[in-house]
């Protein structure tokens, strides 16, 4: 059986931010890194390190909460493309998560970037994941 990585990354993240954590860490890949550098970028993480001590590495990510409700940045995260369904979008068919709110994230012949960056440059590609 093969796991996903992508799938594990972002369970990782959505159970993380139901327990309160402050800080998850996650193994690393280049995806990976790309993936979160979107989120820091949208403002839906606080922060995040690559630490490459180890052959594989980690990344260390400092989850956002609002500092007065406790409320975290990212309500939820859902993986769209699967191994054993891959999901693509033309640039015209890109998806609009929650009308605009959330933001859909996708691997593109440009890189990795999100709904509103793939329109503005007029790119499709892979769907890996909502957030919101």
């Amino acid at each position: 059986m093969h796991t996903d990585p992508i799938a594990d990354y972002l369970t990782r993240i959505r159970n993380a931010v139901r327990a309160g954590h402050r800080i998850v860490e996650i193994p690393a890949s280049n995806l990976k890194k790309e993936i979160t550098k979107v989120l820091f970028d949208k403002g839906y993480i606080l922060n995040y390190k690559f630490d490459d001590s180890t052959p594989q590495g980690t990344i260390k990510i400092a989850l956002k909460y609002h500092p007065m409700t406790k409320e975290p940045a990212i309500v939820d995260i859902k993986r769209v493309s699967k191994p054993g369904l891959r999901k693509y979008a033309k640039a015209s068919e890109l998806p609009r998560v929650l009308n605009g709110l959330g933001i859909a994230i996708l691997s593109t012949s440009k890189g990795v970037m999100s709904d509103k960056e793939a329109r503005k440059l007029n790119v499709g590609g892979e769907v890996l994941c909502y957030v919101y």
